[in-house]
């Protein structure tokens, strides 16, 4: 029998119904062209740095590179300082300020972060928290969303290994509707939604996929969509931009281990991967806690959950997280 389950860190309710497509069972894999290491009319790959907008950081600095960034050549939001709005409602606007970034995290084409070493996967995270500082010390900026898009179901549109940056004058209303319950909860309880959720996901076991000193990875109870996601950090920490040098090693290991048992146990999907902060110039709110979110792009939003605003899960988040821990240790034992 179906059942809806709410997730308490947005207070929305999901519909859990794996008798729509049977148990959970190995799909068949995503069938994916084999790349070359080096693609000479790939803007991302080494020599044509001409063909992307000046950089605004490279790793090293000088010679050949293992990342780089710079400013998207097509960006949602652009540089400027005048935030004003104009008109009134229902017709307000305001001009299209802020940033958004593209990282390249590899100069392979060919590369992916599952099978990059983890030190590699690191160096991807310090380039993420590198910029995220970077803009947040800017005073009109409101927001930065780090997100990662792979396959063309997931949004992307060029192959070659990378992610995005977007910051915002505004907060963006998912982060607007996530922090207004965290606030909620903070205020009736004297205690973090996000670290609430994380010691029971612990305790209850049954949709833990992996621990590490600094970070757990589970699957969350009201799970939206298939084989999602999440590692959160056991520090209480807000921002992303605060993450600690000690803790990369952990995190890096799991992004990269998470994301090859989802590629062994899901059959490669697409998907997305988020990085959730508080808003900019709110780094000290104790109410949130920063983590990281794998959402698989393996169903698709169809008139119903378009229509009503909720998802249906055909894969209960128990079976998923024991699958992905089964993967995970495998990736070990190899």
């Amino acid at each position: 029998m179906s059942t809806l389950r709410q997730d308490s860190t947005t207070n929305e309710w999901v519909i859990l119904a794996p008798q729509r497509s049977g148990r959970p069972h190995r799909p068949e894999a995503t069938t994916r062209p084999e790349l070359p290491e080096h693609d000479p009319s790939c803007p991302f790959c080494p020599g044509n740095e001409d063909r992307t907008p000046p950089e605004i950081a490279r790793s090293p600095a000088g010679g050949a590179w293992a990342l780089r960034a710079f400013p998207n050549l097509y960006a949602a939001l652009e540089a400027g300082d005048d935030d004003a709005r104009s008109g009134s409602q229902p017709f307000r606007e305001m001009a299209g300020i802020g940033s958004h970034e593209v990282i390249v995290e590899s100069p392979r084409h060919d590369d992916r972060l599952d099978e990059m070493a983890p030190d590699a996967v690191a160096g991807v995270l310090q380039l993420w928290r590198s910029r995220y500082r970077a803009l947040t010390e800017r005073t009109l900026i409101k927001a930065v969303v780090i997100f990662k898009n792979f396959g063309e179901r997931a949004g992307t549109s060029l192959v070659h290994p990378h992610s995005q940056i977007v910051a915002t004058p505004i907060v963006p209303p998912d982060a607007l509707r996530r922090h207004a319950v965290a606030v909620r909860h903070y205020d009736d309880t004297g205690r973090c939604v996000y670290e609430d959720l994380r010691e029971a996901e612990i305790a209850d076991g049954r949709r833990m996929i992996a621990e590490r000193e600094h970070f757990v990875a589970l699957a969350p109870f009201a799970a939206g969509s298939p084989h999602e996601a999440w590692i959160m950090p056991r520090r209480r920490e807000p921002s992303f931009g605060r993450l600690g040098d000690a803790e990369l090693p952990d995190l890096s290991e799991l992004v990269r281990d998470l994301l090859g048992a989802l590629r062994e146990v899901a059959g490669d999907p697409d998907f997305n991967l988020l990085v959730q902060s508080s808003p900019a110039h709110e780094e000290n709110a104790p109410y949130f806690l920063w983590h990281l979110r794998l959402l698989p792009r393996i169903s698709t939003h169809a008139g119903f959950e378009l229509g009503s605003g909720m998802s249906i899960n055909t894969v209960a988040p128990e079976d998923s997280a024991a699958q992905l821990r089964t993967a995970m240790r495998k990736r070990k034992a190899a």
